[in-house]
């Protein structure tokens, strides 16, 4: 009797994991948070090389209109954040502040306001191993505030 019930609980552990997400799925993908505070609760994502793309959701925990206090992520080399700010600064709220067509970009979402999310993908295939890479809100006057390393991890 016991030996049935020790086979039946291992079909239905093995069941079960059959139907569980894959790890792998889930290192594909994070969530960073953006506040009324101007902050994000994430500083650092790691992306694993084996990805071929990379999700990021962006949400907007505060309760501010994106017209007043809106996020956004852009993801380029550190070494070309500043010119990726200044030039989506100038783009203006249409563009999501970022420079239509510029090749610095890797990746970015657009404008969300309070309780608003919003996802992208990072083509993990624009990056490279021992890259310098940041990424940060390009909306005005969050830049020097709001900013996070990206690494490539094997």
């Amino acid at each position: 009797m016991i030996n049935k019930f020790s086979a039946l609980a291992l079909i239905g552990l093995a069941g079960a994991f059959a139907f569980a997400p894959s790890a792998q799925a889930a290192d594909c993908a994070a969530t960073i948070e953006g506040n009324d505070a101007m902050q994000f609760n994430v500083k650092t994502l790691s992306v694993p090389a084996s990805c071929k793309e990379f999700k990021v959701t962006l949400k907007h925990t505060g309760q501010l209109a994106a017209n007043i206090m809106g996020h956004n992520v852009v993801v380029a080399k550190t070494a070309d954040v500043a010119g990726v700010n200044g030039d989506g600064m100038k783009a203006g709220a249409d563009n999501d502040y970022v420079k239509p067509g510029d090749a610095r970009v890797i990746a970015h979402s657009k404008v969300v306001g309070g309780g608003e999310s919003t996802t992208f993908s990072i083509p993990v295939a624009k990056l490279e191993a021992g890259q310098d890479y940041s990424y940060f809100c390009s909306f005005p006057g969050h830049f020097s505030i709001m900013q996070g390393k990206l690494t490539l991890a094997k």
